[in-house]
């Protein structure tokens, strides 16, 4: 996981201790005071949402206790490896895109970020700049062409 992906997920968890808890306690809170919680809906999706708040608080925190975190700017080389920056050009449309190479749970295509488990993820990797790279999608094969390789942070 790269720094950013591990300082985001303990971002989430803060948010969800410091702010997230408190206002679903106080919310459990007032709908008790409507009386009668078998047919309290109000209280009934209050605790609803503290069990998806406590599940993904132990999700996060299961991650983070497991991350082994990678400085991406002390790496370098000119392979594509975890925590590469990748431009590439689409050969069909050529179309260029950049994309970083990071862990599955940090990944966000729309914000240029895959998975090294993902299918151009796992193609890209020990590849160099100048390569052609052949990826297999839903949509049929694409082919791309490596132009630069970095790691920044």
């Amino acid at each position: 996981m790269t720094v950013h992906g591990f300082e985001s997920l303990e971002t989430e968890v803060r948010h969800l201790k410091t702010v997230e808890r408190p206002a679903i306690i106080k919310a459990i809170s007032s709908a008790r005071e409507h009386g009668d919680l078998s047919e309290n809906a109000e209280y009934h999706a209050a605790k609803e949402r503290q069990s998806y708040i406590e599940g993904r608080l132990m999700e996060l925190e299961d991650k983070i206790s497991r991350a082994q975190v990678i400085d991406v700017t002390k790496l370098s080389g000119h392979d594509v490896k975890f925590g590469a920056t990748v431009k590439l050009v689409d050969e069909d449309t050529e179309e260029e895109t950049t994309y970083q190479v990071v862990g599955e749970f940090e990944a966000d295509v729309k914000a240029g970020r895959i998975s090294i488990t993902s299918p151009l993820g796992r193609a890209l990797i020990g590849k160099a700049t100048g390569d052609q790279v052949e990826v297999n999608t839903p949509g049929g094969g694409k082919s791309y062409e490596i132009l630069s390789v970095n790691f920044k942070g």
